[in-house]
C-alpha cells in the first residue's frame, strides 16, 4: 500500500484547517457551560485509547506502521480492539473534536467529519484491504463483529 501522507500529517493538516476557519470565519463561535470539562475529557480519553492501542500492537510484536499494514504479523482483536478496529485514528479523531472545542467555531464539526471520511477512504479502506488479504476469513469476521470507528 503506497501513502502519499502518513495520517499523523493528516491530522496536523486537519487540525491547522480547523485553526484557520475559526480564525478568519466571522461566524460560528460558541461557547457553553462545561466546554472546557468537555475538552479534557475528550484529550485525556484519545491519549488514554491510543496508549492502548499502541501497547497492545507492542506486546503482540506487530506493526504499526500505518504506511506497511502488509508487514503485519498478528491480528489484534482483544482488548480494545474488541469494540474499535481503529482506536489509534480514534484517539486522533478525539484530539481533533477536542482541538475544535477549544477554538469554538461550530464548523469546526465539518473538518473533524471530513478528517473521517478522508481516513476511511484514503487510509482505512486500503488497510482494510491489506489485511484481508494477510487474514483472510478472520480478518472478515472481525470486520464483520466490530465496528470500524466505534
Amino acid at each position: 500500500m503506497k501513502l502519499k501522507l502518513p495520517p499523523v500529517i493528516i491530522f496536523l493538516v486537519f487540525g491547522s484547517l480547523m485553526y484557520l476557519l475559526a480564525e478568519f470565519l466571522p461566524v460560528g463561535y460558541f461557547d457553553f457551560f462545561g466546554r472546557k470539562y468537555l475538552i479534557k475529557i475528550l484529550l485525556l480519553l484519545a491519549v488514554v485509547i491510543s496508549c492502548i492501542a499502541l501497547i497492545q500492537f507492542y506486546l503482540a510484536k506487530t506493526t504499526t506502521n500505518p504506511k506497511n499494514p502488509s508487514r503485519a504479523s498478528f491480528l489484534v482483536t482483544n482488548g480494545i480492539y474488541k469494540y474499535s478496529r481503529n482506536p489509534m485514528y480514534l484517539g486522533l479523531l478525539l484530539l481533533l473534536l477536542g482541538w475544535g472545542l477549544w477554538l469554538a467555531n461550530a464548523f469546526n464539526v465539518l473538518l473533524a467529519a471530513g478528517f473521517v471520511s478522508y481516513m476511511n477512504m484514503y487510509q482505512i479502506k486500503p488497510e482494510e484491504s491489506s489485511l484481508a488479504g494477510l487474514f483472510g476469513k478472520e480478518y472478515r469476521h472481525y470486520c464483520i463483529n466490530v465496528r470500524r470507528w466505534f
